[in-house]
């Protein structure tokens, strides 16, 4: 047992740093992305507003954050994760306040709009750049393993988040979700999160430091933002991720107002997105494991598009029969099993790490096309009363981005120095 701890205290303190990331990247993605459909229904029911209006929120948000996403980029390039994770967690905490307060639909809008820019600085790009700096050979398994902390939002916080809603109702569940995210975020940032290796006297993946001279800071290699920009490669991937986000961004909305617009109570709805979730787990595991193994990450983009086209189809053609939802499950966790993985490895692979932060934030920039997707999906609903023609778009856009995936493959990556 005392060598069993001796192991654990010297372990590489990038795995240790892991293991919080994915705590707390698992409780920012449960009460906000996997938790959005909950609120759908207590919003219409008490304000009288229509599904696209609800969804509306949402999409704002998701603009506003896309928009700031370059300038929370370049300063995690420039001072590092730790920092803005501190500062964001702070914010979002405050903004979750302001959401409880929501009694128009302008306020619906703005709130979101400021709680979604708080929550980038606190949430997907800084754990991905943090992540990816402490890791380089074994960077896809790490960032499968913080991945699966996306999924396991979803399997634990959203029936959690259900319960909570339904004892304080939505408003009461804002103010529970500021202070949650205030008591796990803050120690996080301030006891765990360092942004180099240096910083506990390692190097990268755990390397022995040679006795003559301290762990230094890792340089960070790749091309500029300039030169990225200039490359073929970079604007394919970025409309190909659009394609991808387009159809997963809607389901997230929308995939609890589907459940129950196809005859399903609340609390199945809430357990099917848990089960989803679920084994999202294990499928995010796996792909993390193989795509350290996989020499062109937009080969394994092009399996997973075309397993969540599809998800999508077998939804349309059974119309949420028990069978055709058992499919779409396994189409849809397959499929999105490098949902939140695809992007950070496409990156510092074909770029580099230099301006990581920076290229993540202007791909959403570029990608903000797809924040229209659960709009859409609503007024669709509103107009048609179900959810057709919604899933006929979103098979389009997945088949879209299978092409424009096999594309990105084809093409090359632009060289620069390992250093």
């Amino acid at each position: 047992m005392g060598q069993y701890w001796r192991r654990l205290r010297n372990a590489y303190y990038g795995w240790w740093m892991l293991a919080a990331s994915v705590v707390a990247v698992a409780l920012a993605a449960g009460i906000s992305f996997w938790s959005f459909g909950l609120y759908v229904d207590p919003l219409e029911s008490e304000f009288g507003w229509s599904r696209a209006e609800v969804s509306g929120g949402f999409s704002v948000g998701f603009l506003a954050s896309a928009l700031a996403a370059p300038l929370i980029g370049w300063w995690i390039d420039r001072y590092g994760p730790r920092r803005v994770i501190l500062i964001g967690a702070l914010l979002t905490a405050a903004s979750y306040v302001l959401l409880a307060a929501t009694s128009e639909l302008w306020q619906w809008f703005v709130y979101q709009s400021i709680n979604a820019v708080f929550r980038q600085m606190m949430f997907f790009i800084p754990f991905q750049a943090l992540i990816s700096r402490w890791f380089d050979r074994r960077r896809g398994l790490a960032v499968g393993l913080l991945g699966t902390g996306f999924s396991i939002g979803g399997f634990a916080v959203v029936p959690i988040m259900r319960i909570v809603i339904e004892a304080v109702q939505w408003e009461g569940s804002f103010i529970v979700a500021g202070i949650v995210t205030v008591a796990v975020f803050v120690p996080v940032s301030l006891l765990l999160v360092r942004d180099d290796p240096s910083d506990v006297g390692a190097e990268v993946d755990g390397d022995a430091t040679p006795a003559d001279r301290p762990a230094a800071p890792r340089v960070l290699t790749g091309v500029t933002v300039r030169e990225a920009l200039r490359t073929p490669l970079f604007w394919v991937v970025s409309g190909a991720l659009t394609a991808f986000f387009f159809g997963m961004i809607s389901w997230m909305v929308h995939g609890i107002p589907y459940y129950e617009s196809v005859g399903y109570s609340t609390e199945r709805a809430a357990l099917l997105f848990s089960i989803q979730a679920g084994g999202g787990v294990v499928a995010r595991l796996t792909f993390g494991y193989l795509a350290d193994r996989i020499p062109r990450m937009e080969a394994a983009a092009v399996v997973v598009a075309m397993f969540l086209a599809g998800a999508f189809a077998t939804l349309l053609l059974t119309d949420g029969s028990v069978i055709g939802i058992a499919v779409f499950l396994v189409f849809f966790v397959v499929g999105s099993s490098g949902g939140p993985m695809i992007e950070p490895l496409l990156l510092t692979r074909s770029f580099g790490l230099a301006s990581f932060g920076a290229l993540l934030g202007i791909i959403q920039v570029i990608s903000v096309l797809h924040l229209a997707s659960p709009i859409i999906s609503g007024a669709i609903f509103d107009a048609t009363g179900n959810y057709d023609w919604a899933l006929v778009m979103l098979m389009g856009a997945m088949g879209l981005s299978v092409a424009l995936f096999w594309v990105a493959w084809r093409l090359p990556r632009p060289q620069y120095s390992a250093g």
